[in-house]
């Protein structure tokens, strides 16, 4: 077969130009490999959480949480002014099973993960009233362990984790300040019994708590400020 002076040409450009082109697909190749693995590095936007959207799941909780999340009944805890990263995550272990209680339970199973974050904004938003000490006789207790734990049983101070004025930090540790003693109280009592099993933490400390130094610093830290 006789190559024509154009085959020739074009199998001579061919020669020169593939090594070219394939070059260039893989450089394409790299990146798209780059741009895909630079995307995922880049965070989501923030949550802009719904507050109208988070009152109107509120609503549901009103018979034991009152509108707001006031004070409402002790035996209940007050959720005006708390953490939204903590109630997230009760929230989210009520659903999982993790933390037992047959109405948070049932509550927790209808709510998505977005409605969890308006819910729990909403009460966040609210300012919760301050509360008092009821005890004078062991108001003197509850400060010794608050501030400074029980040494002899190896207990540590609680303002180490939900600091001294009892904010608490986000997410893992609550605001306490001004919480009903009631409430603060049995929850600790559930720790030391099983009973609440979502903060190994916690179980450790409350199990070597007597009933009457976790009334003490319940009391005390529904008084402070």
């Amino acid at each position: 077969m006789t190559l024509t002076a154009n085959t020739l040409r074009q199998t001579r450009y061919a020669s020169k130009t593939l090594p070219l082109a394939i070059a260039l697909c893989a450089g394409l190749a790299i990146v798209g490999a780059w741009g895909t693995a630079h995307a995922a590095d880049v965070p989501p936007p923030p949550f802009k959480a719904d507050l109208a959207r988070g009152q109107a799941i509120a609503a549901t909780c009103q018979a034991c949480h009152t509108a707001d999340g006031s004070r409402g009944t002790p035996a209940n805890p007050i959720l005006q002014g708390q953490h939204p990263e903590y109630l997230v995550k009760q929230l989210t272990e009520y659903k999982s099973g993790k933390r037992k209680n047959a109405i948070m339970q049932g509550f927790a199973a209808t709510l998505s993960e977005d409605d969890m974050r308006h819910v729990a904004a909403f009460y966040a938003s609210k300012k919760a009233p301050p509360g008092f000490a009821q005890n004078k006789e062991t108001v003197a207790l509850g400060e010794r362990i608050w501030r400074g734990g029980i040494v002899a049983k190896g207990i540590p101070a609680c303002s180490g984790c939900h600091l001294p004025s009892g904010a608490g930090m986000p997410a893992q540790y609550p605001r306490i300040a001004g919480q009903h003693a009631d409430y603060t109280a049995q929850q600790l009592i559930n720790f030391a019994s099983g009973a609440r099993a979502n903060n190994a933490q916690m179980t450790a400390i409350a199990i070597k708590m007597s009933e009457a130094e976790m009334k003490a610093v319940a009391d005390y830290a529904a008084g402070l400020r």
